[in-house]
């Protein structure tokens, strides 16, 4: 894939791209908090084949770095949307894991009717109906616990919590060590309150292209599952669990995961233009 770089006034932004034809559709991969493009290695080996591609590292994650932790989730959505146009990327099916599903929420809602599908992997609603006062109060507040856990645990934690595979579990350790303790923390707590910010802003965030929800069957990360259960039950978006998957299903389940990405392409196709 072919790097390149995208300049804002709060750092610099590292992202791929794949081009195989100008009348493919593009497949759009946005990694979870903490996590770098690496998170989607096996489904860019596949589904690159077949699509164009586009991952990025984003603001304040992997090689976008250093990067100040002054960016909102508009902000994240505005990005991909100046990027998009420099790369004449239009009409993207947008894949978000965790993080990534909120960003592209976020920009359906700022960018209406500029997205194809939309598939959430391990990821949860913004809608404000869904969250307590509680639980929004906690995502505000997550610095101390992070900080106060050493890093050798915390780095143990970060891995086991988020897959069920040694080869998941590496890469989730791989990826963090490329932090120290106290950067790792300040992004995880900044992540957190962005997301309780897009949340409390109360949109819409109303989702008008195909979707479909990827949940790993052993996702212990917050409350991903019963969010998952709960989204699908208002919304009537199908929901597909991922055997034996963790919170980073598809480092778990690669094939699995590829095969539900490529049916849902090729459902695409039957849809009118």
């Amino acid at each position: 894939m072919l790097k390149k770089t995208y300049q804002t006034p709060y750092g610099e932004i590292h992202y791929w791209i794949q081009e195989i034809d100008k009348n493919f559709k593009w497949l759009v991969f946005l990694p979870g908090l903490t996590a770098d493009h690496h998170l989607f290695d096996c489904q860019l080996a596949k589904l690159g084949k077949k699509y164009n591609c586009f991952v990025w590292d984003a603001p304040a994650h992997g090689l976008s770095r250093p990067f100040e932790l002054k960016f909102s989730m508009d902000d994240l959505a505005e990005y991909l949307h100046s990027i998009f146009d420099i790369e004449n990327i239009h009409m993207p099916v947008l894949v978000g894991q965790s993080l990534g599903g909120y960003i592209s929420q976020v920009y359906m809602q700022n960018y209406p009717g500029e997205v194809s599908g939309f598939i959430s992997i391990d990821s949860c609603p913004v809608q404000r109906k869904y969250y307590t006062d509680i639980e929004l109060y906690l995502l505000k507040h997550t610095k101390r616990i992070y900080l106060s856990i050493p890093w050798k645990l915390l780095l143990r934690f970060g891995a086991k919590g988020c897959s069920k595979t040694e080869y998941g579990q590496n890469l989730m350790k791989q990826m963090m060590n490329s932090y120290d303790k106290i950067e790792y923390s300040l992004l995880a707590d900044h992540g957190y309150q962005i997301l309780a910010q897009a949340v409390e802003a109360n949109k819409d965030y109303k989702i008008s292209c195909p979707v479909l929800l990827l949940c790993g069957e052993k996702d212990s990360a917050g409350s991903s599952k019963n969010y998952n259960k709960r989204w699908t039950k208002q919304e009537k978006y199908p929901l597909v669990w991922v055997p034996g998957a963790g919170h980073n299903s598809n480092t778990d389940k690669t094939d699995f995961v590829n095969d539900k990405i490529e049916n849902f392409m090729l459902s695409l196709l039957d849809l009118p233009q």
